[in-house]
């Protein structure tokens, strides 16, 4: 490539970074609050009395609760002044505009200011918020919303320590119902092994852009980066799974529409260096090109999307921490060797092609 294509490459690459930045991406199908990672692990102990049919579980790392309602009857969950808060049931899910608790926890910070109309003393006024039979809201007495750590964790920050357990008043009918959890703190993570683990590895593959494109190790160098691309592909890929799993997604169909609805950007990154490493395996016209651009790409839209994971201990995944940061560290060392690959090849073969020129133009004098 001459110097001439390879300036048309890095601009055609500049252009297309800054036109995916720039173009709105849709909100993930979960809360537009949800955190992208918290040292603060909540946990559902169950219901008392048992309920068949009636479920509860932490969604959005803990954010959010999810109360699930197949019995058949209408069940309110009580607000922070006990008042009626939330009703489900067969109908679906409503909430009370009466409530408190419907405008405190409608944030994570549960900060937003109260209408005239709150008033839990008030007769319930519902207003219907879903079709299905299922609610999901932040409360606080599952969450820690205080601006420091507590004070047993200040005391001794080395290892876990139990928050609270939490309750939370339902009514079924005119029977009184608990929901039971438990709030703990979990020591976070050392970033600094995870960062260096990015960095080396990052820097090994894309020393790969060093050999000579033209040669058998040049060519294996190639398709061993698009292999590594590849596969950092399929961990961005399970990384959006897990993200909108731990949403509180179901079945097929509801993973399949919150990805394509609310996590698109980052689907199609992962899918994307897929494509791109198979292109490169195969090596195909514009490989390096290719390579830069998908790496950069996969950087961008997951791995700096999800910085976070490293430095908290419960990821908003299904899986542990640890797994979560393992996936993201892939993510790392794939694309930004991939950008660091393509680029050094090319440069390298612009720099032959204009050596290239040079012997040709001083044999003709």
């Amino acid at each position: 490539m001459t110097p001439a294509p390879l300036r048309r490459a890095v601009l055609a690459l500049t252009a297309a970074l800054l036109t995916l930045l720039t173009t709105p991406a849709p909100a993930y199908a979960h809360g537009a609050d949800a955190p992208d990672g918290t040292d603060y692990r909540t946990g559902v102990t169950g219901i008392t009395p048992a309920r068949p049919g009636l479920t509860l579980r932490a969604v959005e790392a803990g954010a959010r609760l999810e109360l699930v309602n197949h019995t058949g009857r209408d069940v309110v969950v009580i607000g922070y002044s006990g008042e009626p808060y939330l009703r489900v049931g067969p109908g679906g899910a409503y909430e009370n505009v009466h409530s408190p608790a419907t405008y405190l926890n409608r944030t994570l910070a549960g900060d937003t200011a109260l209408p005239a109309t709150a008033d839990p003393a008030a007769d319930p006024q519902w207003r219907r918020i879903d079709d299905d039979q299922r609610v999901r809201w932040h409360d606080q007495r599952a969450l820690w919303r205080e601006s420091g750590v507590p004070a047993q964790v200040a005391a001794d920050p080395g290892r876990e320590h139990r928050v609270r357990d939490w309750t939370i008043p339902l009514r079924d009918g005119v029977e009184p119902v608990e929901l039971l959890g438990t709030l703990d703190w979990v020591p976070p993570p050392d970033p600094y092994p995870w960062w260096v683990a990015a960095t080396l590895g990052a820097l090994l593959v894309g020393a790969a852009g060093l050999l000579p494109a033209g040669t058998a190790p040049g060519s294996r160098a190639l398709r061993a980066v698009g292999a590594l691309l590849a596969l950092g592909g399929l961990a961005a890929v399970a990384l959006v799974l897990g993200r909108e799993l731990d949403a509180g997604a179901q079945g097929v169909g509801g993973v399949l529409l919150g990805l394509f609805a609310g996590q698109l950007w980052p689907l199609l990154t992962g899918l994307g260096a897929m494509a791109a490493g198979g292109w490169a395996l195969a090596r195909r016209p514009a490989a390096d090109f290719v390579l830069a651009l998908a790496g950069a790409c996969l950087t961008l839209f997951v791995g700096v999307a999800n910085l976070t994971v490293l430095s908290r201990a419960v990821a908003p995944v299904p899986w542990s921490g640890t797994t979560a940061r393992v996936l993201l560290t892939g993510v790392l060392i794939t694309g930004v060797g991939a950008v660091g690959a393509g680029l050094l090849r090319l440069h390298t073969a612009a720099a032959g092609a204009g050596s290239d020129q040079w012997s040709r133009r001083g044999s003709n004098a």
